[in-house]
């Protein structure tokens, strides 16, 4: 098979496409030929080596697929050859995301939402859950609540605006200037310009905030926040501020996304029902997956994916 590797960390240039063994699916996994891979931040920050989760290279990156299952291992039940499914496999572990075959869990996949090419639904699996585990599981959104999304034109942020949506709340959205007519379009009802002045001096009375930024980011959202309120940071939150918000009985979680079964159902039932729609800036071939990396970098609306 045809897959992008790396013997370096390094900037988009140490990607090369090269031809690997096939890989043969194990006990409880599927063999599935890739249709389209989603990029992610992590993918660039694990391949310049600034969060070496697969440690030294060589490795393959990438987590998100969407494709079709070209074989089963054995004690696989529920899914048969010529299925098409999407997900997020072994993620923090290596999923060898980028190539032409992958052999994943069966548990770890759900079946490709049918209103989405797949390209979409590549683009979905780690943001969509990132987004859903952050509002629903660790945040518990409900109805007629006010929840604060950062960084709300991003991978996770974009999908973060409708998955609150459709649960009912009343989102408010930070962006930058030229982002926010694009939020806006998603469903946020309120949208800030990041760039215009600090976020906490326009906004009160949120119930849950979803920062995907860190730094001082945590510390502001908390001034905003409502006593009792919940901040789920996908980054780490100073202790600092976890004292600020144990005094006012806020809750904060620090969330990692993991492989989600269920998860991936439920993004797939909102996106058949019209409710989430998965924005794709740009597709790249697999072979230029280190261009697809160099335009990630830009900060696009939504998200890039290579076209296996």
């Amino acid at each position: 098979m045809r897959a992008v590797t790396q013997n370096a960390v390094g900037g988009p240039d140490v990607l090369t496409i090269a031809n690997q063994p096939d890989p043969a699916p194990k006990t409880g996994e599927i063999l599935v030929r890739v249709s389209a891979a989603g990029i992610n931040p992590v993918d660039g920050a694990v391949r310049a080596g600034y969060y070496p989760l697969l440690g030294e290279p060589p490795f393959i990156l990438g987590w998100d697929i969407s494709g079709t299952v070209e074989a089963l291992g054995p004690d696989v039940n529920g899914l048969k050859i010529g299925d098409q499914v999407f997900g997020m496999p072994r993620f923090p572990k290596q999923a060898a995301a980028y190539a032409e075959l992958v052999a994943a869990p069966a548990k770890e996949v759900a079946p490709k939402p049918e209103g989405i090419d797949h390209a979409h639904a590549a683009a979905l699996p780690l943001a969509g859950l990132t987004a859903w585990q952050g509002l629903v599981r660790h945040g518990g959104v409900r109805e007629g609540q006010r929840v604060l999304v950062h960084a709300a034109a991003g991978g996770v942020g974009h999908l973060a605006v409708q998955i609150a949506k459709a649960h009912g709340a009343h989102v408010i959205a930070t962006a930058s200037p030229d982002k926010l007519d694009f939020v806006r379009s998603i469903g946020a009802d309120e949208v800030i310009d990041y760039t215009a002045g600090d976020f906490a001096e326009k906004v009160d009375d949120v119930d849950l905030v979803l920062d995907a930024i860190g730094g001082d980011h945590a510390d502001r959202s908390l001034q905003v926040v409502r006593d009792g309120g919940v901040l789920v940071s996908l980054l780490n939150v100073h202790d600092a501020t976890r004292a600020k918000a144990t005094a006012r009985g806020i809750r904060v979680e620090r969330m990692s996304v993991v492989p989600d079964r269920d998860g991936l159902v439920e993004l797939g039932r909102l996106v058949d029902a019209g409710k989430l729609a998965v924005h794709v800036a740009q597709t790249f071939p697999l072979a230029q997956a280190g261009a697809a990396h160099a335009f990630l970098a830009t900060r696009p609306i939504g998200k890039v994916v290579l076209a296996i």
